[in-house]
């Protein structure tokens, strides 16, 4: 039986200053004053990134403006971020996890997916533990975590946001339907404002509501996102903690934009050139790829990533660019991007296609990726895309 851990900081920005704070010799822990971490005012970065639980009864919310932030609070204190620290306390987070299992994978700066599965030897009581590496945590680096504790990675996911701070909750596969199914439908992982906007107009207003809702009803709106949002309400996930420590290998490609941006064209587009990159990659290595994922930081500095078993394992630039679209709603949700990327794992030397009566098979598309390899590889540069690329291009001309 699968147990994952889903480790969880507890508000990091401000728990981490609040750590180097008190560690430089300021006087009072600014996680117990009406305190906020928000960026340059000069730069127009005057947002609220993280927030004291004293700053929140005062009606302050993240992502405001400070402007705001101080009519509602006139003594707020503020700190700016140190992104430098947050990413040093995150790898000594990181290797700290480490002593515990090889089997570590980052969900985001302040979050960590820990694969405990092989190692039932090792532990008698898997709760137990939890408990002891929240505590040692406490004591060892001085700020709080949550844990949560189920069979796959979005169970643990929802078990750590259950209640905060500094607690442990499960959410097993036989728990799912009194633990999971009667949180409001907004709280299901991956579910962003304008969909469960658009499920309440549906009348699914519950977890469960979703878990029981025919496929067929949600399709018309959500379309390839149908089958996933049914399987997350049912506590259904089967990726795998993927550790960079492991025997697979990975490709990858990310850029940091201009500007933040949460338009789709613009994003997809992005996506499509590096899906390009990397088969190209893949094609060049004479490698498959079997996992695909989207990796993403927001204009809050948050990082997130969400990976798909590919049916068939390919290097096709097309193939990899559909399956990066089936994961491109649940990855980006409602947030402006600042960075974005494509990285492929589990990599092999061969193919082994599973036929489908509804797979349409074309025997030259190996071929004309290898032309089209060739004439981007002899001129350096990627002259040939696929036909979306400038189709919405023309698109937004017209």
């Amino acid at each position: 039986m699968n147990i994952i851990f889903h480790i969880d900081v507890n508000n990091a920005f401000l728990s981490w200053t609040a750590v180097l704070l008190l560690q430089n010799g300021y006087k009072e822990d600014i996680r117990l004053i009406p305190s906020v971490i928000a960026g340059d005012e000069a730069k127009r970065h005057g947002i609220v990134l993280a927030k004291s639980e004293i700053a929140k009864k005062y009606g302050i919310k993240t992502a405001e403006t400070l402007y705001s932030a101080r009519r509602k609070c006139k003594n707020l204190k503020i700190f700016p971020p140190n992104h430098k620290y947050y990413k040093e306390m995150s790898n000594k987070l990181y290797e700290y996890f480490l002593t515990f299992t090889p089997d570590v994978e980052r969900f985001s700066v302040d979050e960590c997916f820990l694969d405990l599965s092989n190692t039932s030897f090792l532990y008698d009581d898997i709760l137990e533990l939890a408990y002891k590496i929240k505590d040692e945590i406490k004591n060892k680096f001085g700020y709080t975590v949550n844990i949560g504790i189920a069979n796959n990675k979005l169970c643990a996911k929802m078990a750590s946001d259950f209640s905060k701070p500094d607690k442990v909750h499960t959410l097993f596969s036989n728990e799912i339907e009194t633990k999971l199914w009667p949180l409001p439908i907004e709280d299901l992982l991956f579910i962003g404002k304008s969909s469960s906007a658009m499920l309440r107009k549906l009348n699914i207003q519950t977890i469960g509501d979703l878990a029981k809702t025919p496929e067929n009803v949600l399709r018309k709106y959500f379309k390839n996102r149908s089958t996933y949002m049914i399987e997350y309400a049912n506590g259904i996930d089967d990726t795998k903690v993927i550790s960079k420590h492991g025997k697979n290998k990975s490709i990858s490609f990310s850029e940091t934009l201009e500007f933040d941006t949460d338009s789709q064209e613009f994003l997809q587009k992005k996506l499509l050139i590096m899906c390009q990159k990397i088969g190209t990659e893949l094609r060049k290595k004479g490698l498959f790829a079997k996992t695909i994922a989207i990796t993403v930081k927001t204009n809050y500095f948050k990082d997130y990533s969400h990976q798909k078993k590919i049916v068939n394992e390919t290097n096709n630039t097309m193939e990899l660019y559909q399956n990066v679209l089936d994961i491109y709603d649940i990855t980006i949700g409602n947030n402006l991007i600042r960075n974005i990327g494509v990285r492929v794992t589990d990599l092999v030397n061969h193919k082994n296609n599973q036929i489908s009566l509804f797979t349409e098979l074309n025997p030259n598309d190996d071929k004309i990726q290898e032309v089209v390899d060739d004439i981007n590889t002899k001129y350096n540069d990627l002259k040939i895309m696929p036909a979306v690329f400038y189709q919405n291009k023309n698109n937004k001309n017209n």
